[in-house]
C-alpha cells in the first residue's frame, strides 16, 4: 500500500514538472529552445534501452553529428572530447513567438562510468580557450558521467569541446583498463514535439479529417484558427500557432492528413558513438620495453650475421 502511494506520488511530481516546463515554454518564448531541460526532467537516463537518445522524441528530423576523442588515455588525466554539429549558417528557425531567428545548438555526452567533467583547475591553456564561455553541467546528481550543454548560439558553436577527467582504477574499483563506448547526441534548432505530446510551432500541421475548410480566422497574436467541416457534418477546429505559413485557403476541400502548413523546421537531431581505451601505465611501459627488446634483438642479429659472414670469407681466402 505504501509502495503504491509512493509510486503515484512520484508520477504526480513528474507530471507536475512537465506541466510547469510547458507553461514556462508557453509564456517565455526565449526559453522554448531549452534543451536539455525537458530531457533532464522527464528521463532519469537520456539513453533508452534501444540505444536511442531521448532527444530524438522531440527533435524528429535527422541530422549528422561527429565526435573525436583520443584513441586511449591514461588514468587521472584530462582530455578533450570534440563534438561537431554542422548546419547551414544561412538558414533561420521559427522561434517561440513565431519570428525568425538563428539556430541554437545543444548536446548530451554519455561517458563511461567514472569519467566526469574535468575541474577548471586541471584544464590546460588550450582547453581553457576552447571551453571559454561554455556552461557544461552533469545531467543529474546521480549521473555525473553524462554531460549536457545548451542552448547556445549555433553560429558560434558548431564545434563544442567537453573537458573530460579520466578515472583512476586504483581509486575506483568499478573502473578497469579496457575499451569503453562513448555516446553523443546533438541538436540544432528547436523540436517539433513538446514533452507533453503537443506540437510546437516548428512543425507541419495536417487536417484531422476529410472535409471542407469553411473558415480561416487569423489571430491578433499570430497564428490561425481553422474550422473544418467533416463529411459527417461535424465542425472540427484546428489551432495553428504563430510561425508556420498556411498552404490552404478558405472553402478548399481537404483530405484526411492533408498538409495545412509549410514545414518550418530547418534543424534536427543526430547521434553517434565512438570508443576510448583507458590505458594502464604499466602496460604502456611494458609495451615500450617489449618493442625496445625486439629492436635490440634485431640489431644484434644483424651484427652477428655480418660477423659470421666476415669469418666465413676469411676461411675461404685461407
Amino acid at each position: 500500500m505504501k509502495y503504491n502511494y509512493l509510486l503515484n506520488l512520484t508520477k504526480s511530481l513528474k507530471q507536475s514538472a512537465l506541466a510547469i516546463a510547458a507553461l514556462v515554454t508557453l509564456f517565455s518564448p526565449n526559453l522554448s529552445n531549452a534543451f536539455p531541460i525537458f530531457a533532464q526532467q522527464a528521463y532519469e537516463n537520456p539513453r533508452e534501452a534501444t540505444g536511442r537518445i531521448v532527444c530524438a522524441n522531440c527533435h524528429l528530423a535527422q541530422k549528422p553529428v561527429e565526435i573525436e576523442v583520443p584513441q586511449g588515455v591514461l588514468p587521472d588525466t584530462v582530455f578533450g572530447a570534440e563534438v561537431q554539429i554542422p548546419y547551414d549558417l544561412s538558414v533561420k528557425q521559427v522561434t517561440g513567438d513565431g519570428t525568425r531567428g538563428s539556430l541554437n545548438v545543444g548536446a548530451v555526452l554519455i561517458l563511461p562510468e567514472g569519467f566526469t567533467l574535468a575541474p577548471k583547475d586541471r584544464l590546460s591553456e588550450e582547453l581553457k580557450e576552447e571551453t571559454k564561455g561554455l556552461t557544461i553541467s552533469p545531467y543529474s546528481a546521480t549521473k555525473p558521467n553524462i554531460l549536457v550543454i545548451g542552448p547556445i548560439p549555433g553560429d558560434k558553436h558548431q564545434k563544442i569541446v567537453f573537458p573530460i577527467l579520466a578515472p583512476n582504477p586504483a581509486e575506483n574499483k568499478n573502473v578497469h583498463f579496457i575499451k569503453y563506448p562513448i555516446y553523443v547526441g546533438a541538436n540544432r534548432g528547436r523540436g517539433q514535439v513538446n514533452p507533453t505530446g503537443t506540437k510546437t510551432n516548428n512543425t507541419v500541421y495536417t487536417s484531422p479529417a476529410e472535409g471542407q475548410l469553411v473558415k480561416v480566422e487569423k489571430l491578433s497574436a499570430g497564428g490561425y484558427n481553422l474550422s473544418i467541416k467533416s463529411k459527417r457534418g461535424d465542425i472540427l477546429s484546428v489551432s495553428i500557432p504563430a510561425g508556420p505559413d498556411l498552404l490552404v485557403k478558405e472553402g478548399q476541400a481537404l483530405l484526411a492528413d492533408q498538409t495545412l502548413t509549410v514545414d518550418p523546421n530547418v534543424g534536427g537531431f543526430g547521434q553517434t558513438e565512438t570508443e576510448i581505451v583507458l590505458q594502464s601505465p604499466a602496460r604502456v611501459k611494458g609495451m615500450i620495453a617489449f618493442f625496445f627488446t625486439i629492436i635490440l634483438a634485431q640489431i644484434l642479429l644483424v651484427l652477428k650475421k655480418k660477423q659470421f659472414e666476415k669469418v666465413q670469407l676469411a676461411e675461404m681466402n685461407f
